[in-house]
């Protein structure tokens, strides 16, 4: 009976043996494995970083990385080494994030990203206060991150062609020297809150949404001079819109207004106005041109058209009124767009 009892310890011994081998031999296979794998990732990142150096240029002044219709999905961290860029213009090359480090480019002026497959903006973006542009329409992003109302020097957002926003944080209301907006082919209901709070607005593009209505803060929007809403579902202005005493460009095709606002009429600076394929209730005319050169500066369902569809409005309304007065054009207009 002893005999058996150390036989079987001498076998648990060996077993223990055995296993210590074993578990030692698969942790030096396992590191071998990592420490090979770091070695391809690093030389795959001195590649990438190799690549990325040929497509610097230095155009009027500025370091900009230019990649066009080049496959990148992702950028490598050895990007980092290239922080004094000022400017990326990155275009159809299937990128689908913006890396999580871009905070740390504190040089960057513009950042140029559209026509992507990029998910959402990473919160980092905003530590780039001196950020001046950026530019992400055709791309997949669903929302908006608060932390982008700390680009406090941006002047240019254009988020178009993303489809599925819908609000902005109100944080972005911060942004007090952005001039330009582009918002068009998303999913907005109604103008976001934070868009009225922009004080230094001057054009705005909210085409193709499904806006119903524009609020009567709308006349909060002091600097707007540009203000594009085809292609959506308003059926009717508030008269706050003609308190935007800076705006001469408005369009509106392709909407459900049935009527245009008599106010409208009061709006001295408004050198641009399409009311094109909207179901007004009102058929008007204009009168035929009294020269070839009249017929041409005539804009079908414009300016001209307004101001006589206010003045049959009032006829039918039996309110003579004073009539709008044509405009006497200063500045050429934009060219006719169709929505």
């Amino acid at each position: 009976m002893a005999g058996d009892g150390v036989c079987a310890g001498a076998v648990h011994a060996v077993k223990e043996v055995w296993e210590r081998r074993i578990q030692i031999l698969t942790e030096d296979l396992k590191r071998e494995k990592e420490f090979k794998q770091k070695l391809v990732r690093i030389w795959e990142e001195r590649v990438s970083l190799a690549r990325l150096k040929e497509k610097v240029t230095r155009e009027n002044g500025r370091v900009i990385l230019k990649i066009e219709q080049e496959e990148w999905k992702t950028l490598p961290s050895s990007l980092l080494k290239l922080n004094q860029l000022q400017e990326w213009q990155l275009h159809r090359t299937g990128l689908l994030k913006i890396p999580e480090f871009i905070g740390r480019f504190q040089n960057l002026l513009v950042l140029d990203l559209s026509r992507n497959t990029i998910s959402e903006i990473p919160r980092g973006i905003g530590l780039l206060t001196r950020l001046q542009e950026l530019i992400l329409s055709y791309n997949k992003i669903k929302t908006v991150p608060k932390e982008l109302g700390g680009c406090a020097g941006l002047e240019k957002l254009e988020l178009a062609v993303n489809r599925d926003i819908c609000e902005l944080p109100q944080e972005l209301g911060r942004l007090t020297k952005l001039t330009h907006l582009d918002l068009s082919m998303n999913s907005f209901t109604a103008v976001p809150p934070a868009v009225l709070s922009m004080p230094a607005l001057e054009w705005l593009d909210l085409g193709s949404n499904q806006l119903q209505q524009l609020p009567d803060a709308i006349e909060r929007m002091q600097s707007l001079h540009t203000l594009w809403l085809q292609r959506n579902e308003i059926a009717c202005l508030p008269e706050s819109i003609s308190r935007l005493k800076s705006l001469g460009t408005l369009v509106l095709s392709n909407n459900r207004l049935q009527d245009i606002p008599a106010c409208m009429g009061e709006m001295p600076g408004l050198r641009f106005v399409n009311f094109r394929d909207n179901p007004l209730r009102l058929d008007v005319t204009l009168p035929p041109a009294e020269s070839a050169e009249e017929e041409g500066e005539q804009e079908l369902f414009g300016l001209q058209f307004m101001r006589a569809y206010i003045r049959e409005a009032r006829r039918q309304a039996g309110d003579a009124g004073p009539a709008p007065a044509d405009p006497t054009p200063t500045d050429p207009a934009p060219a006719d767009p169709d929505g």
